[in-house]
């Protein structure tokens, strides 16, 4: 059986797809799965470590106002994120990740192991929420890995379409 990454290589090459990142919780690991595979020239162009909330507004245009109204951690803003990653870069896909990698900053609404991911094309939308178990490096491990698992969802399109 091929690795999610060996899959992902070859869907990406096979449709000629490109890809941009917006992370915040995995803080470029997304990018960097990316980028281990030998040829990733042709697919990744590019990435946003957008930690800050001003970041993701400066980086990749997530309005204040949906921050402010949502929190970084949720659905809106990993959309948000995604679309702005691949609108900024003019790639096929746009992939983020934003959440609570702990040990700290959980909250009852938002606890750690909370994490979005999101992947936007042109005219679609896909979209996960994740509850992690683990330590920060688990949880961030685990987000790397559904995220691109939601990226190949995406190019072959298996699974759900959430929104259009």
């Amino acid at each position: 059986m091929t690795s999610l990454d060996e899959r992902l290589a070859t869907a990406l090459l096979f449709h000629e797809a490109t890809v941009a990142t917006a992370e915040s919780c995995t803080a470029g690991l997304v990018a960097g799965r990316l980028a281990d595979r030998p040829g990733s020239s042709a697919y990744l162009i590019g990435g946003f470590i957008t930690y800050a909330n001003e970041a993701k507004t400066d980086e990749v245009g997530v309005p204040e106002e949906l921050l402010e109204r949502v929190g970084a951690v949720s659905e809106e803003v990993a959309v948000a994120m995604a679309q702005g990653a691949r609108g900024r870069l003019g790639t096929t896909y746009g992939v983020s990740t934003t959440g609570v990698a702990g040990p700290d900053g959980g909250t009852p609404e938002k606890p750690v192991g909370l994490v979005h991911v999101a992947v936007a094309s042109a005219d679609r939308v896909w979209h996960r929420r994740l509850l992690l178990d683990g330590d920060r490096a688990g949880v961030r491990a685990d987000s790397v890995t559904q995220a691109l698992d939601l990226l190949l969802e995406a190019i072959t399109g298996r699974g759900q379409v959430v929104t259009t």
